[in-house]
């Protein structure tokens, strides 16, 4: 089976492209969405991350723990939010290797926004059967592209039910 290195999924939310954008670009808030990230142990102070500002995001799987540092990649208000993921831990990202990007694109939709969250496997230097095998441990006999994909589908979905809840109070 080929290694598949990209998966993303899109929602549309009934909010403006900047509402959701203004969202997905506060690195500490994604634990509020994600199933996996808690949020970061630094970064941005309540605004958006700017292009080249770096944070650690803290994530969880079960009861294994690990801590990320990433550098925001692309931060264009309204239409496209990206960081990548190049250090990894467990109290510190002390093993630094190409990990993963996480891009998130926000495009009118009727009233709303359609956001597209993509994640990209960097780990193209690592042979795929270290990949796959690393990989079936790491998420219970899955590949990192099948549990993405779930993980993509469930932090869309808080997002819109958060972002539409929000935005009707």
């Amino acid at each position: 089976m080929a290694r598949v290195f990209s998966v993303s999924g899109s929602v549309v939310i009934d909010v403006s492209p900047d509402a959701a954008y203004q969202a997905v670009s506060r690195p500490g808030d994604m634990g509020r969405w994600s199933p996996e990230n808690l949020g970061t142990t630094d970064g941005p102070a309540g605004g958006s991350a700017e292009l080249g500002s770096t944070f650690v995001g803290r994530n969880k799987r079960g009861r294994f723990r690990w801590v990320t540092l990433c550098t925001v990649t692309a931060a264009d208000p309204g239409r496209r939010f990206a960081f990548r993921v190049r250090a990894i831990g467990v109290r510190s990202p002390r093993l630094r290797s190409p990990i993963a990007t996480w891009e998130y694109r926000f495009e009118p939709a009727g009233e709303g926004t359609r956001v597209t969250e993509t994640w990209t496997d960097d780990r193209r230097a690592w042979p795929t059967w270290v990949a796959n095998a690393f990989d079936r441990v790491a998420t219970s006999g899955r590949t990192f592209a099948d549990f993405q994909t779930r993980n993509i589908d469930r932090t869309l979905h808080n997002l819109k039910r958060e972002l539409e809840k929000d935005r009707a109070a």
